[in-house]
């Protein structure tokens, strides 16, 4: 195995560097709010650790099953990508994610076994994903309800990270739902805003919102998901008794993708299409950064 195919596989397709500290806020997030909502003290240092070691397992195994799904695609299309271009073979990615799932069930079953069943459903859905739910053609002809779709596995990945808490902690608490909803949103956030080109860079056979739905259109639609989003944040908030602290972050925040958005309406430059690339990531960071930790830091302070 090619350690330094490897290294550059992962900085294309797998980046550490904005992987890690995304999903170390997300996972830690998740076990904060659901302690939160359910007056709760938060897990040991334990859970979060495991909670982290899970997202980043489950982020891989998706990328694994895109590579597997995808190929014929990006052998198409896109065969600069590491597999087409054979920088390392899907035999090699297709067996670290099968190694992967061992190890992923090991730290849900150590911190408590009845996370396992939570787990499950999260792999029951990413292979119904991955076989395009058994109806390929027909879901890429509707690339609204693929999108949906392939979102919804984001609240489950977050009902298992939560789960991680109120499993041992006795149960769920009921605002655990917007949280969970903000997490689908925040998916559709980032799945948008990655495909928001411009007319340059679009590739024959590729296909992204900017495309379907024209420049225009689809940074209005990226907009309003993006307020959805908001609302949630702030709704959480107020589950939370942070509601003032969080819409006034959060709408920092979203005020610089609105700003990023509208310029990109009007110009779909390159630098406009990758400044809504780098905002939607910033802006879900920061919505798991201000749910999670707005209400221990306003407690210590």
């Amino acid at each position: 195995m090619n350690l330094s195919a490897l290294w550059i596989y992962q900085q294309e397709r797998f980046p550490l560097s904005k992987t890690v500290p995304l999903l170390a806020v997300f996972s830690a997030a998740s076990l904060c709010v659901s302690a939160e909502l359910a007056d709760r003290p938060l897990p040991s240092l334990g859970g979060f650790t495991a909670g982290f070691v899970i997202a980043m397992l489950l982020f891989f195994q998706m990328r694994v099953c895109d590579e597997f799904k995808d190929l014929e695609d990006d052998k198409r299309y896109r065969p600069d990508r590491p597999i087409p271009r054979g920088l390392v073979s899907l035999r090699t990615i297709i067996t670290l994610g099968v190694a992967s799932l061992p190890v992923t069930a090991f730290t849900a079953w150590a911190w408590h076994p009845r996370v396992l069943w939570l787990l499950v459903l999260v792999w029951l859905w990413l292979a119904a994903m991955t076989i395009e739910f058994g109806v390929p053609a027909w879901l890429k002809a509707r690339p609204i309800l693929y999108l949906l779709s392939h979102m919804a596995i984001m609240p489950l990945i977050d009902l298992l990270l939560t789960g991680l808490e109120w499993v041992p902690g006795g149960g769920a608490a009921f605002g655990l739902w917007l949280f969970l909803a903000l997490s689908f949103v925040n998916g559709c956030v980032l799945e948008i805003g990655r495909k928001l080109w411009s007319p340059q860079d679009e590739i024959v056979g590729v296909d992204t919102y900017s495309g379907l739905w024209g420049p225009v259109n689809a940074a209005r639609i990226w907009s309003i998901i993006t307020l959805l989003s908001f609302a949630l944040l702030a709704a959480v908030g107020a589950a939370t008794d942070t509601f003032w602290l969080n819409a006034i972050i959060g709408g920092i925040g979203v005020a610089m993708c609105l700003k990023s958005a509208a310029e990109y309406s009007k110009s779909p430059t390159p630098k406009a299409a990758k400044r809504i690339d780098t905002l939607a990531g910033f802006w879900v960071f920061a919505c798991y950064a201000i749910a999670g930790f707005t209400p221990i830091l306003l407690r210590l302070f």
